[in-house]
């Protein structure tokens, strides 16, 4: 059975998210913060982050979009088709969160990756989340367009990666109430049972309104 790598807090709670909506037979492997840099792990992953899958053959799978997207070609049925109109959309939507959303969270929790001198630290984060909020905004009103229930009008993956985006929004000084489409979606998914099962499995909590 393959083996999905996660940590709590981390984005890997999407891939876990994904799991828990098609039944996938995959396990869940929750590691403590700090084993992803262990060599066990690099032999997963050398990149040493999460998600991460350990395939049936022995090889791995990284990179949270890439996962998802074989999450759904393999378990996901005719939901989560790769070759339809809403399997291209999915991966718009997430090429764009993880690869600019995500990113731009960088300096948030690890700024002395963006910058040396720590006397310019606080002018790169309040850059980015200046940045953060303009993405955010975006974010809503395409939510908002959609119908203001799932993020491309019927639930898919991206769903599972804005609820982790939107989770992380309480750790910065961005305000979820400024976004009010992406305040109820973060609110409607910590109802869904999925969601729910995945947070669980990651000694995670949810975060509330």
């Amino acid at each position: 059975m393959p083996q999905l790598y996660t940590m709590p807090g981390t984005c890997s709670l999407a891939c876990n998210i994904a799991v828990a909506w098609i039944d996938a037979p995959v396990e869940i492997v929750n590691m403590a913060y700090g084993d992803h840099k262990k060599d066990a792990f690099r032999q997963i992953n050398d990149k040493a982050k999460v998600p991460a899958v350990k395939l049936d053959d022995g090889s791995s799978l990284t990179e949270a979009a890439a996962i998802l997207t074989w999450l759904g070609a393999t378990y996901g049925g005719e939901a989560y088709a790769r070759d339809k109109m809403l399997g291209y959309r999915e991966a718009e939507a997430l090429s764009y969160m993880t690869s600019e959303v995500h990113a731009t969270f960088g300096p948030h929790f690890a700024v002395e990756r963006s910058v040396d001198d720590e006397d310019c630290q606080d002018a790169v984060k309040e850059k980015a989340y200046e940045n953060l909020g303009k993405q955010f905004e975006r974010m809503d009103g395409i939510l908002g367009d959609a119908g203001g229930e799932w993020y491309l009008g019927e639930r898919s993956f991206a769903d599972a990666f804005l609820y982790v985006l939107t989770r992380w929004i309480a750790q910065t000084p961005l305000d979820i109430a400024d976004y009010p489409n992406l305040q109820k979606h973060r609110e409607r998914m910590e109802q869904d049972e999925g969601v729910r099962k995945a947070l669980e499995r990651q000694d995670m909590e949810p975060i509330g309104g």
